[in-house]
């Protein structure tokens, strides 16, 4: 082989280690991105697995307040209604109470007209009649109320649930023993409610 061919060999053999080394260097250049591209889709996957949890955690914050206020709120719902409920009961009560006190204290105002009443039959005056009228017209008044006389006469069976014992005498009749002999006063129920109770007489 002659000088020349040795040289065009040694000069091909050259450029081929050329590139041979250029290739190699673009090989790790492009392994190296490889790796910069993994790590940095790694480094992204990491980060939103950590901004997941983050959120994932304050929406469990959110909700945690959110059931909390639910439940204050249902409480003081439940306490507003019941307050309403209350205060509705109260009124109730408190004009139940207002008329029968009204009721109370006209009563004795009854008990006079009837005393008065058994004095004036026994008068033969004219004059006289309209006490009873007057008397008919406030008894009505009243019933219309929901006042109503206690129905209480000689020979009844004593109830205490019912009845208000003042005394006892001896029983005129073996048959009267442990019975209502005689009625002092007269009872009054409003509605469903005794507000005076008979005053009664036993016999013993």
């Amino acid at each position: 082989m002659t000088f020349y061919y040795k040289w065009q060999y040694f000069c091909t053999l050259l450029k081929n280690l050329k590139e041979i080394a250029t290739m190699s260097k673009k090989d790790k250049s492009k392994e190296n991105d490889s790796i910069e591209e993994v790590e940095l889709n790694e480094n992204e996957n990491t980060e939103q697995e950590m901004d997941q949890e983050h959120t994932d955690d304050a929406v469990a914050v959110i909700k945690d307040e959110l059931a909390r206020e639910k439940d204050r709120y249902l409480r003081l719902f439940a306490e507003f209604e019941n307050y309403k409920k209350r205060t509705a009961r109260e009124r109730i009560e408190m004009f139940k109470t207002a008329g029968e006190d009204i009721v109370l204290s006209l009563l004795p105002v009854l008990d006079d007209f009837e005393r008065a009443l058994k004095e004036i039959d026994k008068i033969e005056d004219n004059h006289f009649k309209g006490v009873g009228l007057i008397n008919n017209k406030l008894r009505e008044t009243l019933r219309s109320k929901g006042l109503e006389m206690m129905e209480v006469k000689q020979g009844d069976s004593f109830d205490s649930e019912a009845h208000e014992a003042i005394t006892q005498i001896p029983a005129p009749d073996k048959k009267l023993k442990g019975k209502i002999i005689d009625v002092v006063e007269k009872g009054y129920t409003l509605g469903d409610k005794i507000i005076r109770y008979p005053k009664v007489v036993i016999g013993q």
